[in-house]
């Protein structure tokens, strides 16, 4: 028997708790957005209303006022996103215990063994599917409209739910019907609902995995699905036997149980500015803002050192580039801000007008890495050491206490304290190339 997987993703999710706090903005067009005194006034969430006028997240305010005029503009409560995130999963916990978090607004359930908490449902919950007993479509469906409309009755929000039989497609069939939609995605229905999509839907498939993916001819998932194994993995290392697995329906991985801490994995922040940055001095200025936090979220997760630097990049017409590079081992800030700044110089040359920038470090060592002459000589031990007083200087006094000569040339970055003003959402990042 296969698995029953739902990805539950709640639609506008800022917007929408904005409007259970404000019921005057039911039915307008509404953008939630940082402030422009602090260079965060960019769009962060929008309602269906303006996003049908064309608003996008984001983008600047000045951009999203142009195509939208009549567009409300409110400030972020994270507060009140945190709780009602909460209440959601409470909903969930009804059902089943494993539910894994992907983000504030999105959760993956499996329902596999929950299947007789639904006793009201009449129909024929088993079907047959090339030979093999299965969950018949019409009961998959039932569970994801449980979730939908129970969400909504209790709490006012409409979630989408992907129904299917492993996370990879249940999280593609949650983006199909937005909003307040279900989506079955299953062992009977799959080659017809996912194989003509484009390839970019595929979970983890990014700007620079697509391209590539398109220069090889390949454009939709059934494409990749049908790929010959060799010309993949020769393509892109041993990841591509994990793309042609997604591509297939072939993922395998557990949903989590909702009390586990999944293993960390990278760790990263990431940025949007209000205007462009058009100019090398300002990028290395705010990577360094960037790696500030990296480092010193790095430093508390006990995880280690970091191997791998990834960088991230958002230009003005919203295209989204990523690039990694092996380093050293470090939990270094200015380590970690260089070799962010070296993969930047080595990929774009001006004129350039970035919107947002990404700073991810993974490759944890969990202290076992060998020592370096540098490290045994002490040079390294002695700057991880005042990083770490930096730290708790700025923990116990603010965190523009005490900052680096390139982040005090602009006052506004030496207030952005992107560690503790920021929710962290997983992004849809790139696969490495692992040859």
């Amino acid at each position: 028997m296969e698995r029953i997987v739902i990805h539950s993703d709640l639609n506008n999710f800022y917007a929408s708790v904005e409007r259970k706090l404000n019921p005057e903005l039911a039915g307008k067009p509404v953008a939630v957005c940082g402030s422009k005194e602090l260079r965060h006034g960019i769009v962060l969430a929008k309602s269906e209303e303006a996003k049908k006028k064309g608003v996008k997240t984001g983008e600047a305010i000045w951009q999203a006022q142009r195509k939208c005029p009549d567009l409300i503009i409110v400030p972020p409560h994270f507060d009140q996103y945190i709780l009602l995130s909460k209440k959601v999963r409470a909903i969930y916990a009804r059902y089943t215990d494993l539910i894994e978090s992907y983000g504030i607004d999105e959760c993956w359930l499996d329902l596999t063994k929950s299947t007789l908490l639904f006793p009201e449902f009449k129909g024929e919950k088993y079907a047959e599917t090339n030979g093999e007993k299965t969950f018949s479509e019409e009961f998959l469906k039932y569970l994801g409209d449980k979730i939908r409309t129970t969400v909504k009755t209790e709490l006012g929000v409409t979630v989408s739910c992907g129904v299917s039989f492993n996370k990879v497609y249940a999280k593609l069939g949650s983006d199909l019907k937005k909003p307040d939609g279900t989506t079955v995605i299953s062992k009977a229905n799959y080659k017809r609902v996912v194989f003509g999509l484009p390839v970019e839907d595929l979970l983890y498939v990014g700007n620079a995995t697509k391209q590539k993916l398109i220069q090889m001819g390949i454009t939709t998932i059934g494409k990749l699905a049908l790929s010959d194994d060799d010309k993949i993995i020769s393509a892109f290392g041993k990841v591509g036997q994990t793309l042609l697995k997604n591509a297939r329906g072939e993922d395998t991985d557990p949903v989590s149980h909702m009390d586990d801490k999944r293993e960390l994995k990278s760790i990263g922040n990431s940025s949007t500015y209000a205007e462009d940055i058009t100019n090398l001095n300002s990028i290395k200025r705010n990577l360094y803002v960037l790696s500030e936090s990296v480092a010193s979220r790095l430093r508390e997760s006990g995880q280690g050192l970091a191997d791998t630097v990834h960088l991230w990049v958002r230009d003005s017409a919203l295209n989204d580039f990523s690039v990694q590079k092996k380093v050293r081992h470090t939990a270094l800030c200015g380590e970690i801000a260089e070799h962010a700044f070296d993969l930047f110089v080595k990929n774009f040359t001006p004129p350039f007008k970035v919107r947002s920038l990404g700073v991810t470090v993974s490759g944890f060592d969990n202290g076992s890495s060998q020592l370096t002459f540098d490290e045994t000589n002490g040079s390294y031990k002695k700057r991880e050491a005042v990083e770490r007083c930096v730290d708790a200087i700025r923990k116990k006094h603010g965190y523009d206490k005490l900052q680096r000569g390139i982040v005090s040339e602009d006052p506004e970055a030496m207030h952005t304290d992107i560690k503790n003003s920021h929710l962290i959402k997983p992004a849809k990042i790139d696969y490495p190339d692992d040859k």
